[in-house]
């Protein structure tokens, strides 16, 4: 098993863009680090491996302990080729590998370890996010398509991966549809 975090490295301007449009960089930052926090949490309470991937450099003086992350730098051109890669190298050393952001505030750890558990009888889970997105997927073999040719954040993108696994004719093990913290009205009614 192998649990995929991605982060983006916390600059100010750099993280929820689309938050900061409405209550400033500053305090768009201060909301990255609490989700960042919580995911950080979350990770902690599985007793898997965990590697953690960077949008633009590798951090080893961060919050994150080094001890407890396997740090790595996301690589590719958009986010599903960054995405893939980090499925492929994970799923090198584990028979299953399940990926999370850290945009999702009421992620649990029982739902992720639902992911991996639900993984021994589907070829594919997935954590549909109320925007049309996901805030998890998992698998046990890096499928490339499913991951080219997605116009990401858009509300498309969970129902474009089902329909893709459908037609290998996968199974997928849907998880409980959450909400993702992309603008002021997001944090409003779900941040603490």
């Amino acid at each position: 098993m192998g649990l995929i975090i991605f982060i983006k490295n916390p600059a100010l301007g750099k993280v929820k863009t689309r938050l900061a449009a409405t209550i400033g960089d500053e305090a768009a930052l201060a909301v990255y680090h609490k989700l960042s926090q919580r995911t950080r949490s979350v990770s902690l309470s599985l007793e898997v491996p965990r590697y953690l991937y960077y949008s633009d450099c590798i951090d080893l003086h961060d919050d994150w302990d080094n001890a407890q992350f396997l740090k790595k730098q996301q690589h590719g051109t958009d986010l599903g080729e960054r995405m893939y890669h980090a499925f492929a190298e994970t799923l090198q050393h584990s028979a299953k590998a399940v990926i999370i952001g850290s945009d999702c505030p009421l992620l649990t750890p029982a739902i992720v370890q639902e992911a991996f558990d639900q993984l021994e009888q589907h070829p594919y889970v997935l954590g549909p996010a109320t925007d049309g997105g996901y805030y998890l997927l998992g698998m046990r073999e890096a499928r490339l398509d499913l991951f080219q040719h997605i116009e990401w954040s858009t509300a498309e993108v969970a129902q474009i991966t089902l329909e893709r696994m459908a037609a290998h004719g996968a199974s997928c093990h849907l998880l409980p549809a959450l909400p993702d913290i992309d603008v002021a009205e997001d944090w409003k009614k779900y941040g603490w």
